[in-house]
């Protein structure tokens, strides 16, 4: 579809919405066209927006869905679908779950629909040479064609990076601890389960917002550097300062260098998401790596309903 204006974003966003409350796992197949329409209408509005956001709360900020397509649906019936609530959420829509076309499909409709509203971060999955690997490529191949999964890396490609909410909270997608599944649909307790704040990572490069600024898109993400340490570096309580990541990609990074990083650039906090945060009846959908004026690790949607 090489004219965009011609997407019916009403009927798309219809038809992926019509199988609420139908048994997880029923597919949605949108035409070649629609889905190619909606990478190309979406890249552009990435590209004339900054790719370090400002925003203003009220803002519903909601982490990894990794492909668990009606995980989403769940979230946006209990947050409300937009526009009745404005969202910004963290990245990795793809990978692992078995719908994560239906999944980018909706966010991206979503944000072309109410593109001052609704903000797409890029997680360190909306990324080639990992999303290769993890499902999404398959996927594509599978249900279309790999010509439409380099269109899709395209549009990954202009994703903005980070975020700051009401000039205090720092956004931007981060790592975890681990790279662990998430439970999938059917056999997860369907609990409410919002994130409301985000995910971030540090980079010993970061100096000033203006680096972000600066990166230049369209951009794969680098295996070190600047870019790779946002969508990559993890907290981490036992590390004094800076140290190495076991995912042997990025950095740690410990308590002092938060505390730094929040006075030098006068942030209230850093929140970030992108793991399963453990089992039990106490469990909860975040996690404090420091202190309550450190940062925060918010639960995966897709590893809580």
């Amino acid at each position: 579809m090489a004219d965009t204006e011609k997407l019916n974003l009403d009927s798309i966003i219809g038809r992926l919405l019509e199988v609420q409350g139908s048994r997880p796992g029923k597919n949605v197949q949108l035409t070649e066209n629609e889905i190619r329409g909606l990478c190309l209408k979406s890249r552009e509005i990435f590209l004339s927006q900054p790719i370090l956001l400002e925003l203003e709360a009220p803002l519903k900020i909601c982490g990894d869905i990794h492909g668990q397509y009606y995980d989403l649906l769940r979230l946006f019936e209990y947050g409300g679908f937009p526009p009745e609530s404005n969202y910004l959420f963290l990245g990795d829509y793809v990978d692992r779950g078995k719908q994560s076309l239906e999944t980018i499909c909706l966010l991206l409709a979503y944000k072309i629909k109410y593109p001052e509203n609704f903000f797409l971060l890029r997680g360190n999955h909306e990324c080639a040479s990992i999303n290769r690997i993890y499902g999404f490529y398959d996927e594509c191949k599978r249900r279309y064609n790999i010509k439409l999964w380099k269109t899709f890396t395209d549009c990954f490609n202009c994703l903005p990076i980070a975020a700051i909410v009401d000039e205090k909270i720092f956004c931007c997608h981060g790592g975890g601890h681990g790279a662990g599944g998430c439970p999938a649909g059917p056999e997860a307790a369907p609990q409410h389960r919002l994130m409301l704040l985000s995910r971030a990572g540090l980079s010993p490069d970061l100096q000033s917002m203006e680096q972000i600024r600066r990166i230049m898109r369209p951009t794969d993400v680098p295996d070190q550097g600047l870019l790779c340490d946002l969508l990559w570096s993890d907290p981490d309580k036992d590390v004094q300062g800076w140290g190495e990541n076991d995912r042997g990609v990025s950095f740690t990074f410990g308590a002092e260098v938060v505390a730094k990083f929040l006075h030098k650039h006068d942030l209230d906090l850093i929140c970030r998401a992108h793991q399963v945060l453990g089992p039990g009846p106490t469990r909860v959908p975040y996690q404090w790596s420091f202190s309550r004026e450190g940062t925060l690790t918010l639960e995966d949607v897709a590893g809580f309903f």
